[in-house]
């Protein structure tokens, strides 16, 4: 154990706790929709002997997401990624156009986010948020049980639950 004043941090410059690693079919697309739908930044690759990439970086806000090529005979391993904006109807819209479907379209929660889900074109489904009111905990308790947060919670999982029983049918 080092007693220095300049000791390493345990979390490297840029990362946070929690670092998403999306292993996909197709690293290159997959950065290339990133950046066209989320404003990613791509920090770097590294490839393999066989031409694969080993592994991919790429900033998206305040956060580092990597990336690596699946081998063939791998399973797909799709993730669930939140991604907080400060405009989530515009890069919903924007995922969109990148190639992304929707799953859920855009809600609003009792507790203060705005957001819809897509899936990428690599099965990843990413839910688009933003913090649009803060809400504390009683007014929370209390919407819980008004319809139309109700409602939009029961759409939010009926959509997800449509998406994810549409996977087991593929």
């Amino acid at each position: 154990m080092t007693t220095e004043t300049n000791a390493v941090p345990p979390i490297p410059e840029g990362y946070r706790t929690v670092t998403p690693w999306i292993i996909t079919r197709d690293t290159a697309r997959l950065l290339d929709f990133i950046k066209q739908a989320f404003g990613a930044e791509e920090l770097g690759r590294v490839y393999n002997e066989d031409g694969t990439i080993g592994h991919a970086e790429a900033r998206i806000g305040d956060s580092i997401v990597m990336a690596f090529d699946a081998k063939d005979e791998w399973p797909d391993t799709p993730c669930f990624l939140r991604l907080y904006v400060p405009d989530c109807d515009a890069v919903y819209q924007q995922a969109l156009s990148a190639g992304a479907i929707s799953v859920t379209e855009m809600i609003t929660s009792a507790w203060g986010d705005r957001g819809g889900r897509v899936r990428d074109p690599f099965g990843n489904v990413w839910w688009i948020a933003a913090r649009v009111e803060n809400v504390a905990p009683e007014e929370m308790q209390k919407r819980a049980g008004e319809q139309k947060y109700l409602d939009a919670m029961r759409y939010a999982q009926e959509s997800f639950d449509h998406e994810m029983r549409n996977r087991r049918r593929q």
